[in-house]
């Protein structure tokens, strides 16, 4: 009796362990959190207004309300997509909003990244300086246009314009000359002469013009490809983290969508939030009225418009930011992972 006691005991106490070994697991079966325990996610965005359904989910607690009071949300801005995507291939973020050129050259190094959604379509212009002569894309050659960094979505959206009337990209007076600069530079660089041109998001374009520094030459549902109607600021995730906690990046793209409908509900209140935001990310806050300008040049939504990403990669091949491609050319299948997108817009 004591031994078939002890067994039965011992019995009980191996499966009370193997269920707590479930228990502490980071997933499930289908990868879902299964913790108790509190985790840390960590989101990356930039410091654009271009990324307000960023800035309005963090401000209005839809991220920590869909999320869970047992999440720690970390928020890492960054200036430009080619830092973001190297802090996401090396495991520094988890999730966030960012261009999609660099995700794309990103992906083909490390195949550890994956687009989930949508956040905004479009909101770059480009810019011409006053007194450089220029009032037209075909005036672009022989000058010298300033992007926010090489391989971004603003320089292939750039190399599509140039395409479309014919024009090159250089390194002299033959064609058009680029050079990277932060968008906070272009300012002071145009009012120098150092510069003719740049294309880059709002509102920085509308700032150079309100400042009578340059003129905006190509607005932003003119902008290629797809007349503005591209994706311009999306949402991605490292792999590890998709695997392990694949409910919580669902509850990051519910919080997503709650942002993009108060935004569209409620314009006149989001000016203060993505403000209010953008002093915690740089110091200092952006006047109401430029906030409204750029506002009005996004299209916000979260589906995802594969062939035009398709039309930016095949740039940036050819470009040369993109190595080791093929003669059956760039295949981005794996780049995608949309199910929960799907999820969220059927509601489930």
């Amino acid at each position: 009796m004591w031994k078939k006691a002890g067994y039965s005991s011992l019995a009980i106490v191996l499966f009370l362990t193997l269920l707590s070994g479930c228990g502490s697991s980071g997933s499930g079966s289908n990868g879902s959190f299964k913790s108790a325990d509190p985790i840390t996610v960590k989101i990356g965005l930039l410091k654009n207004v271009t990324h307000a359904p960023a800035f309005v989910a963090i401000k209005k607690g839809y991220l920590q309300d869909r999320l869970g009071a047992n999440v720690k949300i970390e928020v890492k801005g960054f200036n430009n997509g080619s830092d973001f995507s190297t802090a996401m291939a090396t495991g520094q973020i988890d999730i966030g909003y960012v261009g999609p050129s660099p995700v794309i050259n990103q992906y083909v190094r490390s195949k550890n990244i994956k687009i989930l959604s949508g956040a905004n379509n479009g909101g770059a212009v480009l810019v011409a300086r006053k007194g450089s002569g220029v009032t037209s894309v075909k005036d672009l050659a022989g000058k010298l246009i300033a992007i926010p960094t090489k391989g971004s979505t603003n320089e292939i959206s750039l190399r599509l314009l140039l395409q479309e009337q014919g024009l090159k990209v250089t390194t002299d007076k033959n064609g058009a000359q680029l050079i990277a600069m932060a968008p906070a530079d272009t300012l002071t660089a145009m009012k120098q002469g150092q510069i003719d041109a740049v294309l880059l998001p709002e509102p920085w374009g509308t700032q150079i013009a309100n400042e009578g520094i340059g003129d905006i030459i190509v607005e932003w549902d003119q902008i290629p490809p797809n007349r503005g109607n591209y994706p311009l600021t999306i949402i991605v995730s490292n792999d590890d983290f998709l695997k392990n906690y694949r409910n919580l990046a669902k509850s990051v793209l519910l919080a997503n969508e709650d942002a993009i409908k108060f935004i569209k509900d409620s314009p006149d209140d989001t000016y203060s939030l993505v403000s209010d935001e953008l002093k915690e990310l740089t110091g200092k806050g952006l006047d109401v009225e430029l906030i409204k300008a750029t506002l009005s040049h996004l299209s916000l939504t979260t589906n995802i418009d594969q062939d035009a990403l398709e039309t930016m990669a095949q740039v940036a091949v050819d470009a040369g930011y993109v190595k080791g491609v093929g003669a059956d050319g760039l295949d981005l299948a794996g780049l995608y992972d949309l199910s929960l997108l799907k999820e969220t817009q059927e509601g489930k």
